[in-house]
This record gives C-alpha cells, structure tokens and sequence, in this order.
C-alpha cells in the first residue's frame, strides 16, 4: 500500500509540473518552439501537453482507487475485520464473574420515647 502512496505522490508532482509549464492561451512551453527548424512544433508541443496531463490525471484517479481497495482488503464482507468482531463479541457476552449488586443498609429502627 505505501507503494501506491509514494507513486502517487510522484505522479501528482509531475502532473503538477504538466500544468505549470503549460500557458492557458496556448503560449506555454509551446511558444519557445515557434520556428520551424524545432523538432516539435507548436501544435505537437500543444498536443503532447495535453495527452501528458490527461494520462496523468487518470492515473491519480486510478491510483487512488486502487488504495481505497488496498486500505479495505483486511476487512470481511460485513465490513468488520476479525479483530474488531473479536471485540464485539467479547462486549456482548455477559461477565460471569460479576460481583452481587450491592444491597442498602435498612433504616434503624425508630427509638421508643417514654
């Protein structure tokens, strides 16, 4: 499980990073490469941005469902794991060695007067 969390954790830095280095006008990272001697383009920067962040954001999505799983695997199909039912029962059982309530002393008797 704290694999998925640390692998989460990197692919929201990155998708973070994603979406900084992006211009919401379309200027971002995509305006260095305005001529066109560039290996990518505008329009491929544009477009490899985009695919980066949606995959990214899918794999948060997934990556947090896959431990929501993880984190319920040691629970039962009630949703009780064996641990808190072994308590439940031990609470509902009643204590056989429980001590006798305790009774109130009687009133004294009331004194004769002469």
């Amino acid at each position: 499980m704290y694999i998925l969390i640390i692998l989460t954790i990197i692919v929201c830095a990155l998708l973070g990073l994603i979406v900084l280095i992006q211009n919401p006008k379309g200027g971002g990272l995509s305006s260095n490469f305005s001529s066109s001697s560039q290996l990518m383009g505008v329009q491929k920067t544009g477009d490899f941005l985009e695919k980066g962040t949606w995959i990214l954001a899918v794999g948060v999505m997934v990556l947090s469902l896959a431990i929501n799983v993880a984190a319920k695997g040691g629970l039962t199909s009630n949703g009780v794991n064996a641990e808190q039912r072994e308590m439940i029962e031990k609470a509902s059982k009643p204590a056989n060695n429980a001590p006798a309530p305790l009774s109130l002393p009687s009133a004294p008797a009331p004194k004769k007067t002469k």
